[in-house]
């Protein structure tokens, strides 16, 4: 469980590093969701959506062993 935490994160990491704009020098206009600066709403939301998944797997797993645990008895 905890690789597949450590995996999940160090992806996470690799994909905010490519999100990186390496073109600051050229002046653009932003559009959509970057103009009014709603893309960071929006990534604060899905990190939440995603942070809240994964702490009910976790939770819910946990519960599952201990059920197991107390039927094997």
């Amino acid at each position: 469980m905890k690789q597949l935490i450590v995996t999940l994160i160090v992806l996470f990491v690799q994909l905010i590093a490519r999100a990186q704009d390496s073109t600051k020098h050229v002046a653009q206009t932003p559009t959509g969701l970057a103009a009014g600066n709603k893309i960071y709403v929006v990534l604060v939301v899905a990190v939440t959506i995603l942070a809240g998944l994964f702490l009910y797997v976790i939770r819910l797993d946990r519960k599952i062993s201990k059920l197991e645990k107390q039927s094997s008895l």
